[in-house]
Order: structure tokens, then sequence, then C-alpha cells
């Protein structure tokens, strides 16, 4: 990484895959700037680092455009550039029939898991573009439903879906400017909010089965793995999953 220090910003910091990627970032010698929501579980994460002191806590709501304003003028603030986005913060809907989903519950998902990341997207690019060596790279935390839905899941499924096209799309326009953008998409990491996985996940035949997960440290590894690579490489998709979760089989 030579002598100067690399920022990156990481959404959804304080808990499960944005805490993982953090602190293997902080490990490989990232300055890391952790966004969410409550201060507590951010500063948590801070004090799990390498180096606590070198990275900052700032409190951020991803569905709320102001909020994501502010975020954006404190990295510069903090430190006048950006070298790495990772768009992670999401949030799911209640597994009910796509029938019995309310609007407000849609746009919830939409907002925080779509709107959000292209509104982080906006931000980075203006950074990215002007600073000095241009350039950058931003990881889009799509997921497995960004290729397969799971049952009564429709708001989530279609956020993540659309999360590959602005990946794709943020991928073409950033060219010019030396901005590398890419996604990876994650099944059954081990997490508080995936829990429910190992005593049993509603299958599109119906069954609740029992499903196996993976460590999410090998998550943040991943991730920074792909933040690691120089400009000039991109991962444009990475898939990392369970081994055994149930994706590419029928059923």
């Amino acid at each position: 990484m030579g002598t100067q220090r690399k920022i990156a910003l990481v959404t959804g910091a304080g808990s499960g895959i944005g805490r993982a990627s953090s602190l293997a970032l902080m490990k490989a010698g990232f300055t890391v700037v952790l966004a969410g929501r409550r201060i507590e579980s951010l500063e948590e994460t801070r004090s799990l680092g390498p180096a606590p002191s070198m990275s900052t806590s700032v409190i951020c709501d991803i569905a709320d455009p102001e909020s994501i304003a502010a975020l954006f003028a404190k990295v510069m603030d903090l430190h006048g550039r950006l070298d790495l986005l990772f768009n992670n913060a999401g949030i799911g809907a209640p597994s009910i029939p796509l029938e019995n989903v309310s609007l407000a519950q849609w746009k919830a998902v939409i907002d925080t898991n779509l709107t959000g990341p292209f509104l982080c997207t906006q931000f980075a690019f203006r950074i990215m573009k002007d600073q000095t060596p241009c350039g950058g790279r931003i990881i889009n935390n799509g997921s497995i439903s960004a290729h397969a839905p799971r049952p009564f899941s429709a708001p989530y499924t279609a956020s993540k879906h659309a999360i590959t096209g602005l990946t794709k799309a943020a991928s073409l326009d950033g060219r010019a400017y030396n901005i590398a953008v890419g996604q990876i998409d994650i099944g059954n990491a081990e997490t508080a909010m995936t829990a429910r996985m190992t005593s049993g996940v509603l299958q599109a035949d119906g069954q609740q089965v029992p499903e196996p997960c993976m460590n999410v440290d090998d998550v943040g590894n991943a991730v920074t793995c792909m933040a690691n690579l120089p400009l000039d490489a991109n991962v444009m998709f990475m898939t990392i999953m369970a081994t055994k979760m149930p994706f590419v089989g029928r059923g």
C-alpha cells in the first residue's frame, strides 16, 4: 500500500459483515471511517481494531440523504480523500407473502438497500474524480439474493437485483476516472442476522431446513482481497458462500 494509508468508508460497520470487513481492512493497513446508526456499536468495532486511533466512528442513517451528505463531508474534513467505499448497510422486510407487503415496508428496504448506496456512490464518484491521484474503488454488498430469491422476500430480492444493475452502470461510468466498481454476493455468513439459518429456514418447497453457515471473518478477508487490488484490476463480481448451502442445486 506504500507509505500513505488508504482511506476506506464502510457503511453498516457496527456489526456483522460490516464489522468483519472493517476489522480486516484495518489489519490490512487502511484507515477506516466506520458509519452506522448506533455509535456504541461503531465504537466497539473501532476498539477491536489493531490501531483504534487510526479510525473514526460517524453516525449515519443510510436511508436519510442529509445524513449521507454529512457523512461524506466528515470524510473529507478528516482525510481530504477517499480510496474505498464499501456499500454494506442493508435491511430486510418481514418474511410475508408478496401481496401483504405494505408500501412502507417496501420503501424502507428500497431506501436503505438501493437509494442509499446510489447516493453514497454519487458522493464517492465526485470525490474520487477530483482527488489526486484520481480514482478509487467501490464495493457493493449484493447478496445471494442478487441471483435467486428466498420465499417471501420480494423487497429484499428486488433491491439486491437492482444493486447488480447499479454495480454494472457505475463500473462503466467509472472507467474514465480510474474508479473500479465491483460487487460481493454473500451467502450464509454467520452473523446475528443469520442465526436462524442453523435452526431452520423456509425453503422453496415449504420445508423448514437448517442451513450451513460460514465464518463472517472469511467475508471480511474477501472484501479486503478485492480492496487491495491495484486500480487497473477489478473483481467485478465475487460470490462467497457456505460451501454446503442450498444455492446451486434444484429445489
